[in-house]
């Protein structure tokens, strides 16, 4: 099972890598995570233009947030330049289209080896197929360059022939399938995006639910959208508060050998110390995060 550090991956936008504009804008926003994408939001052809501007961007660098290229399907030629372009550029990801299998990944992390990428250089694998979902947890474990999976529901929705809903009610079955995968190889998750920006209730309801499914944040396509996503894959201030004082609490009754720990009434386990710590790590990163803003 992976180890990692914990990091603020509550926000992670999508940037149309032939958008100049956005590609610029993306140095000054507050998501923690920006997916450059060279695969979906480009046209076929302006897929070789948007390549070297988003490279070029990003060895120029000046971006807060951590950077993850999608590149094109690695079974043609312009996956090929993708991969090879992004091993290089200083970003902190590479993420994979539609993965399928564990071969592919392994695959991916050789390409990328072979073009001379820092080791610290992860993959990313979208999930957002029926025979990617059915093969998750396979994917989940392929290789210890994984270190993020994303799902892709548009596609999804599309290959289940199924429809788009407020409860997600078609695609809750794969989206269980992949977090299990995720947490059973100590990856990281991200849920897929929300297409109608003028449904701010359907967009915040999906935030709610992905966070209380357990994915650790959400993709984006649209700025206005991250401080929302923020607020609700972060800890709250009374979450904060509340997991600072079970942590105290069980530190104090260990240190005297007390078996059992009560805390305002509620019993207290090592499975909630467990969630407890995990939550301020996460506080802790995201102030890792902001005063990096500032600094």
């Amino acid at each position: 099972m992976a180890e990692f550090r914990t990091v603020a991956r509550r926000s992670a936008l999508y940037i149309p890598g032939s958008n100049t504009r956005a590609i610029e804008k993306a140095r000054s926003l507050d998501a923690d995570v920006l997916i450059f994408d060279l695969e979906d939001a480009v046209h076929p052809d302006r897929k070789d233009a948007a390549r070297d501007q988003t490279i070029a961007a990003l060895r120029q660098g000046g971006y807060r947030a951590e950077t993850v290229v999608r590149v094109n399907p690695l079974s043609d030629k312009l996956g090929a330049a993708d991969i090879k372009a992004a091993a290089r550029s200083g970003c902190q990801a590479v993420l994979l289209p539609k993965v399928e299998s564990a071969k592919e990944v392994r695959d991916a992390a050789l390409r990328l080896a072979a073009a001379g990428a820092p080791e610290n250089v992860m993959l990313w694998a979208m999930i957002e197929t029926p025979l990617g979902v059915l093969r998750a947890q396979e994917i989940a474990l392929s290789s210890p360059h994984l270190g993020c999976l994303v799902m892709g529901t548009s596609d999804l929705v599309k290959d289940l022939r199924a429809r788009h809903s407020e409860d997600r009610l078609a695609i809750m079955p794969s989206l269980g399938l992949c977090l299990l995968a995720a947490r059973a190889a100590g990856l990281p998750i991200l849920d897929g995006v929300h297409l109608d920006l003028n449904d701010e209730a359907g967009f915040l309801a999906a935030c709610k639910q992905g966070a209380d499914m357990g994915f650790d944040g959400k993709t984006l396509i649209h700025p206005k959208t991250i401080a929302a996503c923020n607020a609700a894959f972060g800890p709250s201030a009374a979450d904060i508060e509340w997991s600072r004082k079970v942590i105290a609490a069980f530190e104090a009754a260990s240190a005297k050998r007390e078996g059992v720990v009560v805390v305002d009434g509620k019993l207290v386990e090592h499975l909630h110390v467990e969630s407890a710590r995990r939550t301020v790590a996460m506080a802790e990163a995201i102030d890792r995060k902001n005063a990096a803003k500032v600094a």
